[in-house]
This record gives structure tokens, C-alpha cells and sequence, in this order.
């Protein structure tokens, strides 16, 4: 086994993983470049879904499993050099902490009103109002998986009502109330925020559209920390400037970077960062586990025991 690993970033620790695995020869690279000039030979690529390109995959001949370090893998299914007798497996189940996290900081951030608060402390204004609490709000969860089920328990803590869309799922934990998808603008209104975690496929691009915003409350949030191309962009930003719902706390969006003359940089509704949810300071050790219990199924032949398999 010769393992390629594309990281331009800190989601694996390859020198831990060198330990785990002596005898294995490991390529650490951080450039498409550096990539190209070491994967030759390799039959195992390790890298973030999005930085594999059309000519790595072209120049990999022995390429036989591909370990995603980030849940959503649809980039390579655009790949037309991939082969399909291409294992894939993706990093499904590590993302829940920092993901549940980033939605409390935009559910916190709009029920509290932290922009006006930062605003006062900057002018150095004492003004005080009733703080409403996230305790007793309904949240909407889009997809149920295990995103989903991290985000659940913390808003049960909170003692907040939950109620969950999902097309596979008929019960649970911690949800009230599952929806289908046919259903999803039934249960849009009902939200207080509504948070969306769907992977991106042909069945749920735009699903959020105008109609579901048409059907949300006007106090209600959107909060969007799955696939940017998920939610009808212009049919949200339109929602947004009339009022129509309250406010969008936005991870993700169609094009990224979001372009500079965006109308959702500007809008006093919205809360933008830069897609960082899945992110987090202890990522490595975070997929140490899953990634050492993979690479030792395909190096010793056990393939169907490759945990989070795509294909």
C-alpha cells in the first residue's frame, strides 16, 4: 500500500499516521503539484473531497480507494477519470460537535441580537431589553443523520422542540415529529429556525425554494451549514430583503468564496462565515480513528469493512 495524502490543511496527522502503519510508504503533500510528482505509484488517496482534481485522478493508474477526510464526496462523482471500481469512503460522524456548535453561534447570535450588542459596546452605549431565550423555540432540522443527531441533543438541552425532514427515517431521537419531504413546507412553518444539513444530490438541489420560504414565519431563520446549492440562492436573498423571513445564518452558498458583489454581504440580516463548518482545532484526532481502522481494511483485503462507504 502507497497512500497519497492531499491535505492543504490540518485534517490529518500523517506523521501519527506513519507511526500506525511502519511499513507503509505515505506521501504528504500540501500542492496539486506536489501531489503530482509523488502519486504515480500510489494506489490510496487521502485527501479533501474538493482538492482532487481531474488530472491527479488521470495520473493515478493504481488508484483503488479514495478516503474523503470530509463527509460530502459530491465533487468526485464529477470526475470523469475516476474509475468506477474506485472505493470512496467519507469522514461521516466526526463533524457533529463543530457543526452543532456553528448553528448555536447563529441561533444564539440572532435570538440575542449580537450585532447590536457589539455595536453598543463599541460606542459604548448602556442599553438593556428583555433577552429572548432559545428555550421553548421550534427548530426545524433538515436531514437526519449524524450531523443531525450531535445538533438534536444540544437543543434538547436547551429545551428547545424539535421536529426533523427526512425521507429514510420514520423516528428519531430527541425529534417530536418527522416530516417527509413532500411534507417540507408543513414543517418550514412551524420553524423558528430551520437548519439545513442534506448532502447535495440531484433530489435536493433548490429543494429550499420560494414556496418554502413563502410557507416560513416571518421571525423564523434559516440556517444553511450543509450545501450552498441546496437553498434557491435568489429565492432566499429575496426572502430576505422583503422581510420575508427574519434572518439567514449562511456557512455555505452556490458559488464559493461567496463572490465580493454579493447582495448577502451587505444585508443587515444576515450572518456569512466562510464555510468553516465542519472545521475544527482538534480535526486529527478527530478522524485518527476512522481513517487508521479503513486504511488497515484495504491494505489487508477486508474491504467490506471499510466504515462510511460511498461506493
Amino acid at each position: 500500500m502507497k497512500v497519497l495524502v492531499l491535505d492543504s490543511g490540518a485534517h490529518i496527522n500523517v506523521a501519527d499516521m506513519q507511526r500506525e502503519f511502519p511499513d507503509t510508504e505515505f506521501f504528504d503533500t500540501k500542492t496539486e503539484a506536489e501531489a503530482l510528482a509523488a502519486c504515480a505509484d500510489c494506489d490510496v488517496l487521502v485527501c479533501i473531497s474538493h482538492e482532487a482534481t481531474e488530472r491527479l485522478i488521470a495520473a493515478m493508474p493504481r488508484l483503488g480507494y479514495i478516503f474523503s477526510l470530509t463527509t460530502g464526496v459530491d465533487h468526485l462523482r464529477t470526475l470523469k477519470a475516476l474509475s468506477p471500481s474506485v472505493r470512496i469512503t467519507n469522514a461521516r460522524g466526526i463533524h457533529g460537535p463543530q457543526m452543532a456548535e456553528l448553528a448555536f453561534l447563529y441561533m444564539l447570535g440572532f435570538t440575542r441580537n449580537i450585532r447590536t450588542l457589539g455595536r453598543n459596546q463599541h460606542d459604548r452605549i448602556w442599553d438593556r431589553w428583555p433577552q429572548p431565550l432559545l428555550y421553548g423555540k421550534t427548530i426545524v432540522v433538515v436531514g437526519l443523520g449524524a450531523i443531525a443527531e450531535a445538533l438534536i441533543a444540544r437543543c434538547n438541552a436547551f429545551g428547545m422542540t424539535v421536529h426533523g425532514v427526512s425521507d429514510a427515517r420514520t423516528s428519531f431521537p430527541g425529534c417530536e415529529t418527522i416530516y417527509r419531504r413532500t411534507d417540507l413546507k408543513t414543517a418550514a412553518a412551524r420553524a423558528d429556525f430551520m437548519v439545513i444539513l442534506v448532502p447535495l444530490d440531484d433530489s435536493s438541489r433548490g429543494m429550499i425554494d420560494a414556496g418554502v420560504f413563502a410557507a416560513m414565519k416571518p421571525t423564523a431563520c434559516l440556517i444553511n451549514i450543509a450545501r450552498g446549492a441546496v437553498v434557491d440562492e435568489a429565492a432566499m436573498i429575496a426572502a430576505l430583503r422583503d422581510r420575508q423571513i427574519a434572518g439567514a445564518g449562511l456557512d455555505v452558498f452556490t458559488h464559493e468564496p461567496l463572490p465580493v458583489d454579493s447582495p448577502l454581504w451587505t444585508m443587515d440580516n444576515v450572518m456569512i462565515t466562510p464555510r468553516i463548518g465542519g472545521m475544527s482545532d482538534c480535526y486529527a484526532e478527530q478522524i485518527f480513528p476512522l481513517a487508521v481502522h479503513n486504511l488497515r481494511a484495504w491494505k489487508s483485503g477486508r474491504h467490506d469493512e471499510l466504515r462510511n462507504l460511498i461506493r
